[in-house]
């Protein structure tokens, strides 16, 4: 049976401090459940002490908001896979939609992000989504496929098993909208049937596919209730305790 995850992705927010405090109230006001896994994807410079705070309850865990295309060398800025693992976290985000823009991430690039990390035995959550443009050309369906094809559909099933991916309408991120609980499970829809037909039904039923595209406390169980939504990849919501605590418990 697939877990619900709930992943907070901190982006370049908070301090040190801040950022301990965040973890720790969020964890004070979740009782363990076996059905459900937290995530928190601070900043960079955090990983070692957050990743300390989650080892202490079970059902969190701490990732990296990304990592290098590169195991190591002369890559000035860079964090290796290797690194993020030194650090004690588990997971790391692969593909999301502000790295593809902004940092001119290609499928390759990704493609190669997804190999270092689970080399390194890190479980990666993979994002792909479409801009406004492409759905409004009825495009969503060939631009998912393709992100999901020339980066991730290479690996065996055993690889694929430590994939958790992440829809995120491009046009939904940061903007206040949201795609509709239908239009967001159309899509979950369609990736799982994708995940069966280039592996095979039965790991398409175990992939939790999770959504990503400004959910908050008040549109997350209308989400949730989706049968192939599998949980979500927070953003700025994820910054408010008791906002991040609702989403949690939404079901």
């Amino acid at each position: 049976m697939r877990k619900q995850i709930i992943a907070g992705n901190w982006k370049m927010h908070t301090t040190i401090d801040e950022a301990i405090i965040l973890a720790s109230e969020i964890m004070e006001k979740i009782k363990p459940d076996t059905e459900q896994q937290i995530l928190f994807f601070p900043p960079f410079p955090y990983l070692p002490e957050i990743a300390k705070l989650t080892t202490t309850k079970s059902g969190f865990d701490t990732g990296a908001q990304n990592c290098s295309s590169e195991h190591s060398g002369a890559y000035t800025g860079e964090v290796a896979a290797f690194m993020i693992r030194s650090t004690g976290a588990g997971w790391v985000i692969i593909g999301h939609s502000e790295r593809r823009q902004l940092m001119n991430e290609t499928h390759d690039v990704l493609k190669k992000k997804t190999e270092q990390a689970l080399s390194e035995n890190l479980r990666v959550v993979f994002c792909c989504g479409e801009s406004l443009a492409q759905r409004n050309e009825n495009l969503q369906n060939r631009m998912i496929a393709n992100q999901l094809y020339d980066s991730i559909f290479h690996l065996s099933p055993d690889m694929m098993k430590n994939i958790v991916i992440a829809y995120e309408p491009v046009w939904a991120i940061g903007t206040g909208q949201t795609a509709s609980p239908q239009q967001a499970q159309d899509m979950h829809q369609f990736i799982r049937n994708e995940i069966a037909k280039q592996f095979n039904e039965y790991l398409a039923s175990e992939i939790p596919i999770i959504y990503g595209g400004s959910v908050k406390s008040s549109n997350a169980s209308s989400l949730f209730s989706q049968p192939d939504i599998d949980g979500a990849l927070v953003g700025g919501a994820s910054l408010f305790v008791d906002e991040f605590v609702s989403i949690i418990h939404a079901r």
